[in-house]
């Protein structure tokens, strides 16, 4: 195992315009996510951390579907991804739940295949002349929410699992410096 990840990761800037602060802080636990679950064999990736029931390969799914729900559900109403199918109808953690089948590699590619797709909605949501202030298609709660809410929620979303991850990684081979 190498002593640096081949995920780098950028500190969000000191000083940057909204839209840019709140992608960066996106990105920076996008590379903190991919960090935690780097050079895990199946049977580490599907290790929980008693009393939680939540995995590393698991956080990884349903990372990769909590940035698909939101940018392509909610903000433009797609249809869920084909590889989720009805899974979430016989088991509302699926996401969580299935992980344990998927190879390290397959969960990787399909979340930096959605980041790409989500980063591409983003970049054209931002494009519009709403910009962080355009309203989700699909209401949630009854209310749309703005871009600007999606991406603040994404940030505490990610931020709330990466210290999951910091706990679940160290309790597997001892790991604190990723």
């Amino acid at each position: 195992m190498s002593d640096v990840s081949a995920f780098g990761r950028t500190n969000p800037p000191a000083s940057a315009d909204e839209a840019t602060m709140l992608r960066s802080f996106v990105d920076y636990y996008r590379a903190t996510i991919l960090r935690q679950t780097e050079g895990l064999d199946a049977v580490q990736l599907a290790t929980p951390l008693p009393p939680t029931t939540m995995t590393l390969g698991g956080m990884l799914k349903h990372l990769t579907w909590v940035e698909s729900w939101w940018f392509r559900r909610v903000l433009h109403g797609l249809p869920e991804l084909a590889w989720v199918g009805d899974g979430f109808a016989a088991d509302p953690d699926w996401e969580w739940t299935s992980a344990k089948d998927d190879t390290w590699e397959l969960l990787v590619s399909r979340y930096r295949d959605v980041v790409a797709e989500c980063d591409a909605i983003l970049d054209a949501a931002l494009a519009t002349p709403q910009g962080l202030d355009l309203l989700a298609t699909r209401p949630r709660h009854g209310k749309h929410a703005s871009l600007r809410w999606i991406l603040v929620h994404l940030v505490e979303e990610y931020a709330r699992h990466a210290g999951h991850a910091d706990l679940i990684r160290e309790a597997i081979d001892g790991r604190t410096d990723l």
